[in-house]
């Protein structure tokens, strides 16, 4: 399948009829998370500069079905390596869409010591648990020497002329 100007879009197959989705992994939600983040699904806003990234995705149970409602709250640093701790700035939270959808527009994280680039995200149904995540860029020179870094983590990437649209699908446990 081709993606935007000719390039290769790569698909994850689909499982085998009946075979329930594996969870996205949980990963410390680390030292920066903040509550009560505003509603809002795009941190590219005066004053954040850096490469424009459009993430989207979607949320699915363990049968592979849409989840909508989902609360996703996203935080990560800034294009030079700094989280916002007085504000919010790269920081929101946005619900899944009736399709399990959701979309931000962001941009790519800047480095900083200990750490290769990555977006932290909180994810909660309706009465479900918490799952604390991150994602990641392949390519990364750190992914090797990151202590966190999972594979099973990493965001798919199309580069265009001016951004890159990153994907990545969550896949919870819903409440009994």
């Amino acid at each position: 399948m081709s993606g935007e100007k000719g390039q290769s879009l790569v698909l994850e197959p689909t499982p085998p009829a009946g075979e329930p989705f594996v969870p996205t992994p949980e990963e410390t939600a680390g030292p920066f998370f903040r509550p009560n983040s505003p509603a809002k699904n795009n941190f590219r806003e005066a004053g954040v500069s850096g490469a424009p990234v459009r993430l989207t995705g979607f949320v699915l149970d363990r049968k592979g079905d849409p989840v909508s409602g989902v609360l996703l709250d996203f935080w990560h640093a800034d294009d030079r390596g700094e989280y916002d701790f007085k504000g919010y700035r790269c920081r929101g939270h946005q619900f899944s869409d009736a399709r399990g959808e959701y979309v931000l527009e962001t941009i790519v994280p800047g480095l900083y010591p200990g750490r290769t680039r990555h977006y932290h995200v909180r994810l909660q149904a309706a009465d479900g648990p918490i799952l604390s995540t991150q994602l990641y860029f392949s390519g990364e020179a750190r992914n090797a020497t990151d202590s966190l870094f999972r594979p099973d983590l990493l965001l798919k990437l199309r580069r265009g002329a001016a951004s890159v649209v990153a994907t990545f699908n969550f896949v919870i446990e819903l409440g009994a």
